[in-house]
């Protein structure tokens, strides 16, 4: 919000301050996440569980720290559980006769964000992953309904990981 009010500041006065509150902000995100790497590093379990998770090509710190803090259940829930409980399982808008769209809602959303986030760039990197969304284009689904779809394959994977305590394996992956 302080870069948006930044942009439109005319004053050279308010310019300063907003540049300096920025400055501050920056720095105390960067010390959090400083801590959180290193709370992550010092807890043998959150290790583990950040290595397994940073073995899906994809997955990077950010991502695996956010489902490390965010989703404690990761690893313990069936995945259409996890998919509900994240937010990525479709609901229908069904009323009487009327079949409408079906569409994701609810749940925890920076972890819907995080993985959503994950599934813009496996699919361009990721050989599974894109066989999956070039499937999925040919059968005529929009391109945010494919990126829902690899997002919830992620979350699945990822909880399937840590459950077996196997890092990632294309072979596995691919089988669906």
């Amino acid at each position: 919000m302080e870069s948006n009010r930044l942009g439109t500041a005319t004053d050279p006065t308010v310019r300063a301050g907003l540049e300096r509150h920025i400055a501050w902000l920056e720095a105390e995100l960067a010390e959090a996440e400083r801590q959180l790497a290193a709370a992550v590093r010092a807890s043998p379990a959150w290790r583990e569980k950040d290595e397994l998770l940073q073995s899906v090509p994809g997955i990077g710190p950010v991502t695996s720290q956010t489902l490390l803090a965010a989703l404690p259940e990761l690893g313990t829930l069936a995945g259409r559980q996890l998919a509900a409980l994240v937010g990525l399982a479709p609901f229908n808008d069904d009323s009487g006769m009327r079949q409408g769209l079906r569409h994701v809602r609810g749940g925890r959303a920076v972890v819907r964000r995080a993985l959503y986030l994950s599934a813009l760039v496996v699919v361009r990197h990721n050989p599974v992953f894109r066989v999956m969304r070039e499937r999925l284009a040919a059968r005529g689904k929009r391109p945010k309904v494919i990126l829902t779809a690899v997002a919830r394959r992620l979350l699945v994977i990822a909880n399937a990981i840590l459950r077996s305590g196997r890092p990632w394996q294309t072979d596995l992956a691919a089988t669906r």
